[in-house]
């Protein structure tokens, strides 16, 4: 896979190299990992980049000539243009999986009050890392990348992977080591039964008890089993019993 990121501080990427998932990718020919500084493309000796917004505005806005120059030279057939602003679609555990099947990806950082809507244009799609602003997209696109760097066969175990948040629409369930007992908190002795099967329920019941309690919406439109309904009706049973009594889970 290739992964090519158009920037103009290209400088914050350099620990970026080091991560040991980015290191392990590229070492082992599964990833190449691009930084371009858009600001050689800028014309004149003081690489000017932006301008003021047409119509009047607070700050500045990244002018065309510079990125649409930087695309030209990067982008081959096979390329899948990324812009990464606050308004674009919500980038998910999904999105990651779909990127991840992809052999050339340009990520295009904004800075200052954003892109000149054309670059906008020109992107095959507009990526959004949450509901927040930060001052450029530097942080989105490590975001991204490390997202989908670690989901490329033989980056990590894929067993890691495959029970972890988001996965199934479900949050991942407490994880829990050593020691057994800390600070009067202990590990659910269920975890230390050797028991598989129940280890498994527990698992599962644990992943739908947190998700519904914090993350409802994953679970609209999910598909569920016969299992996990009848793991719900009891989740949601204790829920109402709880509220009916709130002395009953001290």
């Amino acid at each position: 896979m290739i992964i090519t990121v158009l920037t103009m501080v290209p400088e914050m990427f350099e620990s970026f190299f080091l991560h040991p998932l980015v290191k392990r990718a590229v070492q082992k020919d599964l990833l190449e990992l691009n930084i371009i500084d858009f600001r050689a493309y800028a014309d004149g000796s003081f690489r000017h980049i932006d301008e003021s917004p047409c119509g009047g505005g607070p700050g500045m806005i990244i002018r065309c000539e510079p990125v649409f120059q930087c695309l030209d030279k990067v982008r081959s057939p096979l390329s899948r243009v990324i812009a990464l602003t606050p308004s674009g679609i919500p980038y998910t555990q999904a999105k990651a999986k779909e990127l991840a099947g992809m052999k050339d990806i340009i990520l295009l950082c904004g800075h200052y009050e954003g892109f000149d809507q054309r670059i906008i244009d020109e992107a095959d799609e507009v990526i959004s890392v949450g509901d927040y602003v930060l001052s450029g997209g530097e942080l989105p696109a490590m975001t991204v990348i490390d997202s989908v760097v670690r989901l490329l066969d033989g980056t990590i175990r894929s067993e890691s992977t495959m029970e972890e948040s988001f996965e199934n629409s479900l949050l991942e369930y407490p994880q829990y080591t050593r020691p057994r007992t800390f600070r009067g908190r202990k590990v659910p002795d269920v975890l230390l039964s050797g028991n598989a099967e129940l280890i498994r329920k527990w698992k599962l019941r644990e992943s739908l008890r947190l998700t519904l309690s914090v993350r409802p919406d994953l679970l609209e439109g999910r598909t569920f089993t016969e299992e996990e309904k009848t793991i719900l009706e009891e989740i949601r049973n204790e829920k109402e019993t709880l509220e009916r009594n709130p002395d009953h889970g001290h």
